[in-house]
């Protein structure tokens, strides 16, 4: 029983307590008997709640931290595990356990692309352990997403339902759920700096944080540059990217670097975009010895990603192309299999829109059962 458990039980037995204590002129005895009574049981009371409270304040291996935006790591209901922070990183990888995993992700794909053959990720790497099933948003707006669009309890409930779905269709691989957070969203406006682009306040991403903590999920903070860049918005998220927990998303659809409004046209990133985001990250990683962070970067035109060839992931960053097309489910195939298939760079992602996905005629969202049928099978999932 916890803490708040106790006080939430005391706070309701405290009036008959008080109401036993009452004495009258014919019951002066029983009175007697029964405040001392009470007094003990609510002394036990008291004693009880106070150990459980300080054994998860100091004796539980919770973590009580103050980082540099401000955020408690325990918020107003909230206590996050040190353990699982570090998403129960493994001394050592098992090397035997990822090459069995990565085979199968191809699905039978015999074009050769897949696996991409690169280094061997550092110890707690996520994939391919495990499939993440990510809700995306931004509480400023219900039409950004889902993660956005309903009060906490019931997106938790949506997300674990989605999860199971995910479980039940490949049982092979545990599934983590994970909160995409649009940290900076790309405008139409000019803004401050005229760069076309609104950073959220870190409280809100701070809450982001706590909520996430309540069901062990993994953060993704998502940024469109705008008329900015990588360079100069990544660093701003560093004290976040320091925790664990806690990875990265970049949309070159709101890349804007030929000066057009977002919105207007569909945005690019380069492949030196990219590998500047890696080797931050990757170097955060080796600071502050933390396990791999993921990097997932949105695709659904040829020309959103330029020179994929030359896309390093490193023992430090694990990279996921993320099919981010909606509408009918051929499109959606067709648009995997030319822009994230044919140009493997290391893991893939799919994205499922829960009200654009039925936009079109005779069109709906595809199963997780659909999904799988892809070649390779994509590691990341993400719902709007």
């Amino acid at each position: 029983m916890s803490y708040n458990v106790l006080l939430s039980a005391g706070n309701s037995f405290c009036p008959y307590i008080k109401h036993s204590m009452i004495i009258t002129p014919k019951t002066t005895g029983r009175a007697f008997f029964f405040r001392k009574k009470w007094l003990v049981i609510f002394t036990v009371f008291l004693a009880l709640a106070g150990g459980m409270y300080f054994y998860q304040a100091f004796g539980s291996g919770n973590v009580f931290k103050r980082n540099s935006s401000g955020l408690t790591s325990n918020g107003k209901d909230t206590v996050v595990n040190k353990d699982s922070l570090i998403s129960e990183a493994p001394a050592t990888l098992d090397t035997a356990k990822y090459d069995k995993l990565l085979l199968a992700l191809n699905n039978g794909d015999s074009s050769g692309r897949w696996p991409v053959k690169l280094q061997y990720p550092l110890p707690g790497a996520i994939f391919p352990f495990y499939r993440v099933v990510a809700y995306y948003g931004n509480f400023y707006s219900k039409k950004m997403g889902v993660l956005g669009e309903y009060p906490t309890d019931t997106m938790f409930r949506k997300l674990q339902a989605e999860v199971k779905k995910w479980e039940a269709a490949d049982s092979s691989v545990p599934v983590r759920p994970a909160l995409h957070y649009i940290a900076v969203t790309a405008q139409g406006y000019p803004g401050k700096g005229d760069k076309y682009r609104l950073r959220m306040p870190f409280k809100q991403i701070d809450s982001v944080i706590r909520m996430a903590a309540r069901i062990n999920a993994l953060v993704f903070l998502d940024i469109q540059v705008g008329m900015s860049t990588v360079q100069e918005e990544v660093p701003m998220l560093e004290p976040y990217l320091k925790m664990p927990q806690v990875h990265l998303g970049i949309d070159p659809e709101f890349s804007m670097k030929t000066g057009k409004k977002p919105g207007s046209v569909i945005g690019t990133m380069n492949d030196s975009d990219i590998n500047f985001t890696i080797k931050y990250l990757s170097n955060l990683v080796k600071a502050n010895q933390l396990p791999p962070k993921i990097l997932v970067v949105h695709r659904f035109t040829q020309a959103m990603i330029r020179n994929y060839k030359a896309i390093k992931p490193n023992p430090q960053v694990q990279v996921v192309v993320d099919m981010d097309g909606w509408g009918a489910k051929e499109r959606k195939l067709t648009t995997y299999r030319e822009y994230v298939s044919k140009e493997p760079v290391q893991f893939t992602g799919f994205k499922l829109f829960y009200k654009n996905d039925y936009r079109e005629e005779n069109s709906s969202m595809m199963t997780p059962a659909e999904v799988l049928k892809l070649k390779p099978k994509p590691v990341y999932i993400q719902y709007q």
